[in-house]
């Protein structure tokens, strides 16, 4: 297993470095300028010197050497600095994003709370809830609970986001005035009070989120309990006088979790790239916001570090998603 790792690791390396340049090359070729949203007052000499100062004057290879450079050894010697309080940066240029001016790191840093908050709470409640419905919906197969289960979950994932999100505005927060419409990011929690709204603007959007997670999720879950439920170890184990509990427990599931180990890792990466479709509805000010305000502003250092961010995240759950496959079935081996 740890040969199998540290080759996975290397072959990464070469995949990251040609998913970055497929990225920058289609950002290249999209249409639109940074510079269009500037005011027409400013002199066309002074644009020119604005576009000099941005590298949009260099050519595009210069300009992706230089972002590697700036995103595998600038950003991380800033880390460390301002870990360890060195100075190995020494003021080198980092990665800036066009429409803030500002590094870009320190503004998704500043976007991250918001989406693990909301999206990563919804993912982790809608992982909790999808398992045991998916365990027990298999087990008690075209019972009321399978039944309404299945039409729960037909629901959640048939229905899309931007439609169930506004439904519950429009009942709990406009007639009801249960929750609030709109994601307060500026709410420190410091107290009970705050605690309970920072609970209560988190409840409809994580509701949402984790409906939709828990319907697909439990779906897969059911339908692997049922293809091992069938096997012979199964029968095997129940001839032997083992009770239906522990036959359930200790055998199928950790089967039947081999399968859903890959959806639940590669659903990992879309919890920092955020809900883009939610955090709109309920303007929470999150990373899939960010990445949409960036698409819209032709923002190429913003849009290419958040995009390359969400490959190395899919890329980095696959292979752990890989490890787990050999933890939880001894029979599978990679060295």
């Amino acid at each position: 297993m740890l040969t199998f790792t540290i080759r996975r690791s290397l072959l990464a390396i070469p995949t990251l470095l040609f998913i970055a340049l497929v990225i920058f090359l289609l950002l290249e070729l999209a249409p639109g300028d940074p510079m269009s949203e500037m005011p027409l007052t400013i002199p066309p000499e002074v644009k020119e010197k604005m576009r000099l100062a941005l590298g949009l004057g260099q050519p595009w290879y210069t300009r992706f050497y230089l972002w590697l450079y700036q995103f595998f050894v600038v950003e991380p010697q800033y880390w460390i600095d301002a870990l360890f309080g060195t100075d190995l940066a020494q003021g080198a240029q980092r990665i800036i994003s066009f429409q803030s001016r500002s590094p870009v790191f320190e503004v998704i840093a500043q976007r991250i709370p918001q989406t693990l908050w909301v999206v990563g709470m919804s993912y982790v409640v809608g992982v909790l809830i999808a398992l045991p419905i998916g365990i027990i919906s298999a087990t008690r197969q075209y019972s009321w609970f399978d039944n309404l289960g299945t039409l729960i979950s037909m629901i959640g994932f048939s229905v899309p986001t931007f439609f169930s999100g506004v439904l519950l505005i429009v009942i709990f927060s406009v007639n009801l005035g249960w929750f609030p419409s709109i994601y307060d990011t500026t709410l420190v929690v410091d107290d009970f009070s705050s605690l309970m709204m920072q609970i209560k603007q988190m409840a409809m959007p994580v509701f949402v989120l984790a409906l939709y997670n828990a319907a697909q999720i439990s779906r897969f879950m059911r339908a692997s309990m049922l293809d091992n439920l069938g096997q012979d170890y199964v029968r095997t184990a129940r001839a032997k006088g083992m009770k239906e509990r522990v036959v359930v427990l200790r055998h199928v599931l950790r089967n039947s979790m081999i399968p859903v180990v890959t959806v639940i890792a590669l659903g990992v990466p879309g919890v920092f790239g955020g809900a883009i479709i939610t955090e709109q509805v309920f303007k929470v000010n999150g990373l899939g916001q960010l990445l949409i305000i960036a698409i819209h502003g032709n923002d190429i250092p913003m849009v290419m570090t958040l995009t390359f961010i969400f490959a190395a995240l899919i890329v980095l759950f696959n292979l752990i998603a890989d490890i787990l496959y050999g933890v939880l079935d001894p029979r599978i081996r990679y060295d």
